[in-house]
C-alpha cells in the first residue's frame, strides 16, 4: 500500500545546500506577505469570494490553468506517464482543450450574466434549492478530499527527497495556505496561483530539458524506452487504441473520446467550481469568455513538463518502478518518478528551484480547493439554508473561519489517501462520482428550456448514485470489470472513464424522462439562465482577432495538430 511509502521508507535521496534552503524559505515568506498585503482588498463578500470581479482575461486565464496545476499534474500524472506512457497526455489534450473552449464560448456567458458565486448557485437559479444543495454538498465533500491529496503528495515528496517528517510537512504547508487564503480570500489564491504558475514552469522545465539532453532528444528517448520495455507501446497516443489488448491501460478509443472527452473533462472544466471560480472573477463577459481560451494554449504545453518526466523515467532510470501496493523495501513506486528525476538532474540551487516548483504546485492545489470550499459552503449551504439575511461582513467572516475548518478536515483527508493503492485512481474515482453526472445536469439546464426542477434533481441524484454503485460492484467483485469497462483487461483509469460515461448517460435519461413528465418554468423565469431566453452581449463591433471565438478556433487547430504529431 502507499502507506508503506510514507511510514516504512526512511531514506532520503539528496541533501539541500544553503542556497536551496534559502530559495524555499524565501518562497514561503513571499506567500505570507502577499496574503497580508491583499487582506486590505478583501473587505466585502464580492472581494473575498470573487476577487471583486476585477481580474483581466490574462490573469483569470493563468489562474484558471494554475488552479489545476497542482500535485495531480506534477506528481500524479508523471507517475501515470511512467505506468501508461504517453497515453497519460490524453488527460491534457482530449481531456481538457475541447472542454475549456466549450466553457469559454458556450457556458461562461450564463455563469457571468447570472452573477452567481458558484456552479451550485447557478443550479439554484435554474432548478431550485434541492438540486443546488445536492451539488453543493457533493462539491464541498470532494474539494476537501482533493485538498487532502495535495497535502499528501507534498508530504511524500518532502519525505522521499528531503527526509522531512511526513506529519511536519503536512502541517507546515496547511498552515501557510490557511493564513494567506483566510486573509485575502480569492484575491490571495489567484495572485499566488499566477506567481506559482511561473515558478512551476521555470522549476519543472529543468527535468525535461536535462533529460532530453541525456537521452539524445525525443528519438533517443523513444529508442531507450523500446530497449528497456520491448513489446510495449509507450510513445503513441491513438495508434494502440483500436483494441483493449494493444495498450498498457487496457482501454479503447470510445472510452477516451466519450468517457474522458465528453463527460469527465467537460464535467471538470465546466462545472468544477475550483476552476470555474477563477473565470467568474473576470472583469466583464468578454474577459470571462477569453480567459479559458487563453488558458487552453498554456494547457496544451503542460504535458511537456509533466508527461515528459515519466517518459524520461522509462528511458533513463537504471531500475524499474513498481505499483505502490506491491512495493518492497528498497523499491520505488510509480508516484515517485518525479522526485527521483529531480534528484537525478538537479544540483545545488537548481534543486532548490525544483523543490520550490513542486511546493508551489501542491500549495496552489490546496489553496484552490480550500477557497472553493469556503465559497460553496458560505454562499450555497450556510446562507440559503442556515442564515439568510446576515450582513455581508458576517459572510466574509464565515468564509475565513471555514477556510481554517476546511484545512483541518483536509489534513484528515490527507491521511485517508495513505490507505489507497494509487493516487490517480483515487482522484479519478472522485471525479466519476461527483463531476461526471453534474455536467449533463448543467448543460441540459442551459440548452433545454423544457428541463424541470424535478428532472434536474433526480437526474443528478441518479447519475451520482449509479457511479457509486458501479464502483462498489467492482470493489466487491473484480470480475464485474468486464461488465462496466467492456474488457477484463481494463486498468483503474480506464474503468473510471467507462463509469463516468455510463453515469452521464443515466443522468441524461432520467433528467429528460422526468422533465417530460413534469411542468417546466415559464420563459420569463429562465431569462439569463437558458439559451433562447437570454440575450447574449454582441461582439460584432470588435475586430475578428479580438473576439474569443477566433482564438478558440486557433486553439482548436493547434489541438488537432498535436493529435496528428503524436498519433
Amino acid at each position: 500500500m502507499i502507506s508503506a511509502l510514507v511510514f516504512v521508507n526512511p531514506q532520503r535521496l539528496v541533501r539541500l545546500s544553503a542556497v536551496d534552503l534559502a530559495i524555499i524559505a524565501i518562497y514561503f515568506l513571499a506567500v505570507l506577505l502577499i496574503g497580508f498585503y491583499l487582506k486590505r482588498f478583501a473587505k466585502s463578500g464580492e472581494d473575498f469570494f470573487l476577487a471583486g470581479r476585477e481580474m483581466t482575461a490574462w490573469v483569470a486565464g493563468l489562474s484558471f490553468v494554475s488552479a489545476n496545476l497542482g500535485s495531480l499534474e506534477l506528481m500524479g500524472w508523471a507517475g501515470n506517464a511512467y505506468q501508461y506512457g504517453i497515453l497519460a497526455a490524453h488527460w491534457y489534450w482530449v481531456g481538457a482543450i475541447p472542454a475549456m473552449l466549450f466553457l469559454g464560448i458556450v457556458m461562461m456567458p450564463f455563469y457571468y450574466i447570472s452573477k452567481t458565486h458558484s456552479v451550485p448557485g447557478y443550479l439554484q437559479l435554474r432548478y431550485g434549492k434541492p438540486t443546488s444543495a445536492l451539488s453543493a454538498l457533493s462539491f464541498a465533500f470532494m474539494t476537501i478530499l482533493m485538498s487532502g491529496v495535495n497535502m499528501y503528495s507534498m508530504a511524500v515528496v518532502m519525505k522521499v527527497v528531503l527526509g522531512w517528517n511526513f506529519h511536519f510537512s503536512i502541517w507546515i504547508s496547511s498552515l501557510t495556505v490557511g493564513i494567506y487564503v483566510a486573509l485575502g480570500g480569492l484575491f490571495s489564491a489567484i495572485f499566488n496561483e499566477v506567481v506559482q504558475f511561473f515558478l512551476i514552469w521555470f522549476g519543472a522545465l529543468l527535468i525535461p530539458i536535462l533529460g532530453l539532453v541525456e537521452t539524445g532528444g525525443w528519438n533517443g528517448m523513444v529508442a531507450r524506452i523500446h530497449q528497456n520495455f520491448p513489446g510495449q507501446n509507450y510513445t503513441h497516443m491513438w495508434r494502440p487504441m483500436a483494441h483493449f489488448a494493444d495498450n498498457p491501460m487496457g482501454v479503447q478509443w470510445v472510452a477516451i473520446v466519450f468517457g474522458l472527452g465528453a463527460v469527465l473533462s467537460m464535467g471538470y472544466w465546466t462545472t468544477d467550481f475550483l476552476v470555474v471560480q477563477r473565470v467568474i472573477s473576470a472583469k466583464d463577459v468578454r474577459a470571462a469568455k477569453l480567459a479559458p481560451v487563453i488558458g487552453s494554449f498554456f494547457k496544451m504545453a503542460v504535458p511537456f513538463i509533466v508527461i515528459l518526466p515519466g517518459l524520461l523515467g522509462l528511458a533513463a532510470l537504471p531500475f524499474h518502478l513498481v505499483p505502490a501496493s506491491g512495493m518492497q523495501p528498497g523499491q520505488h513506486s510509480y508516484d515517485e518518478v518525479l522526485p527521483l528525476m529531480l534528484a537525478r538532474y538537479c544540483g545545488p540551487g537548481l534543486l532548490g528551484l525544483g523543490i520550490t516548483a513542486l511546493i508551489a504546485g501542491f500549495m496552489a492545489g490546496m489553496a484552490g480547493n480550500v477557497s472553493a470550499f469556503a465559497t460553496v459552503w458560505t454562499y450555497d449551504i450556510y446562507r440559503p439554508f442556515l442564515r439568510k439575511n446576515a450582513p455581508d461582513a458576517h459572510y466574509v467572516s464565515m468564509g475565513r473561519w471555514c477556510t481554517i475548518i476546511g484545512l483541518i478536515i483536509s489534513i484528515g483527508a490527507a491521511y485517508i489517501v495513505t490507505h489507497f493503492g494509487s493516487l490517480m485512481d483515487y482522484v479519478q474515482a472522485l471525479f466519476s462520482f461527483f463531476i461526471a453526472p453534474l455536467f449533463p445536469t448543467v448543460l441540459l439546464g442551459m440548452l433545454w428550456k423544457r428541463a424541470t426542477s424535478a428532472g434536474g434533481f433526480l437526474g443528478l441524484l441518479a447519475g451520482t448514485l449509479s457511479s457509486i454503485v458501479m464502483f462498489t460492484l467492482v470493489e466487491l467483485d473484480p470480475s464485474k470489470v468486464a461488465l462496466i469497462a467492456l474488457s477484463p483487461l481494463a486498468k483503474p483509469l480506464a474503468i473510471d472513464m467507462w463509469r463516468a460515461l455510463w453515469s452521464g448517460v443515466i443522468c441524461v435519461i432520467v433528467t429528460v424522462a422526468v422533465s417530460l413528465a413534469t411542468k417546466p418554468k415559464e420563459d420569463i423565469q429562465l431569462k439569463g439562465l437558458v439559451y433562447g431566453a437570454t440575450k447574449i452581449p454582441s461582439e460584432g463591433h470588435l475586430p475578428l482577432v479580438k473576439r474569443p471565438i477566433f482564438w478558440a478556433g486557433v486553439s482548436g487547430v493547434a489541438f488537432l495538430i498535436l493529435q496528428w504529431i503524436f498519433w
